[in-house]
């Protein structure tokens, strides 16, 4: 798309840029392919540079309030200085990797509501830097990732919100400074004791790290709070575990553990915020919900609906850093007016 604020930074009659996206839909690890496109406008121009960011939202606490910023989870150069002469077309292929921990903005089709990822492209002339409007990208899930986004939909989870949390997840190799929660509704067998299920997913080339967080409801479980489970896999097996099982086995020990006291189950919060601000800290032991590999009891469901379905009912690094709430707004426009 060509960018608005192009005339306010360089003035009438300047170079004009649209970058074309080949790969709108990537998957984490993959590459993200296209060019821009390049148009003289009224004067030869000497551009500086062309550089990509791979940007999305994240929300962060400060106090007692939340922030929402733009960070870029990738930034690449695609030209170094030239001239561009007046009226001239240039076009500038480019591919750069997708983050493996990059966060999933689409499942089976139907986009995550809360979530938004683009490519922002900056042009730099006479050492001013526009930039411009940005370019919609869709994450879709890795096999590992939908084998257990299947097994919800088997268990009647809802898809509910999705959103980026500033901060690192305990005892996780984590690259990026933020984590991605996909919150979903519990399945009828457990409305009454379980507000909503969070899952968190940390890719890597070799594997992927997998949190729950549970929200208790007061009187269910124990007397309330939060429950978390972990699993660490390979994406190979992961894409043929019995996800269904396992998560309902996860599920029916919270209700063992809570007949000693309820609380907090396991030996560390899983989120642990810069600062030292750490609000989900348990105390001793280790965590009876990590699982490095094989199985545990339960009874998995069948069926159930398609991933599209689960996110439609429920739908009803730091290079850049962050950008005031006004230009999120205006950047992810196009995306709000569609919802």
């Amino acid at each position: 798309m060509i960018f608005k604020r192009m005339l306010g930074a360089f003035g009438v009659g300047a170079p004009s840029v649209d970058t074309v996206l080949s790969t709108p839909r990537v998957q984490p690890g993959g590459l993200l392919r296209g060019e821009v496109r390049i148009k003289g406008g009224d004067f030869d121009a000497d551009i500086e540079y062309i550089t990509l960011g791979l940007v999305t939202r994240v929300e962060s606490e400060h106090g007692e309030g939340e922030q929402i910023g733009l960070m870029e989870l990738h930034r690449t150069q695609v030209s170094g200085p030239f001239r561009l002469r007046s009226g001239e077309d240039r076009t500038v292929p480019f591919q750069f990797p997708v983050p493996w921990e990059a966060p999933i903005t689409e499942i089976a089709g139907q986009h995550l509501h809360g979530m938004g990822m683009g490519v922002r492209t900056e042009l730099a002339i006479a050492a001013a830097v526009d930039k411009g409007d940005m370019d919609p990208v869709e994450i879709e899930p890795l096999a590992s990732q939908e084998a257990f986004l299947r097994a919800f939909s088997q268990l009647g989870f809802h898809f509910k919100s999705a959103d980026l949390e500033h901060g690192h997840i305990y005892g996780v190799s984590q690259q990026l400074p933020f984590y991605q929660e996909i919150e979903f509704y519990p399945p009828p067998a457990y409305s009454g004791q379980i507000n909503e299920v969070e899952l968190t997913f940390i890719a890597n080339p070799g594997g992927l790290d997998i949190v729950l967080e549970a929200d208790k409801r007061t009187g269910g479980y124990g007397s309330g709070g939060d429950a978390f489970g972990r699993w660490q896999t390979s994406h190979q097996e992961a894409a043929h575990r019995d996800w269904a099982s396992e998560i309902n086995g996860w599920l029916a020990a919270l209700s063992q553990y809570s007949h000693g006291g309820g609380g907090h189950y396991g030996g560390h919060a899983p989120y642990a915020h810069q600062g030292g601000h750490a609000p989900y800290a348990h105390g001793g032991g280790h965590d009876p919900y990590a699982h490095q590999g094989g199985h545990h009891g339960g009874h998995g469901g069948h069926g159930g609906p398609g991933m599209g379905a689960v996110v439609a009912a429920g739908a009803a690094g730091l290079v850049g850093g962050y950008v005031a709430a006004e230009l999120v707004e205006e950047i992810f426009e196009d995306e709000e007016e569609e919802e």
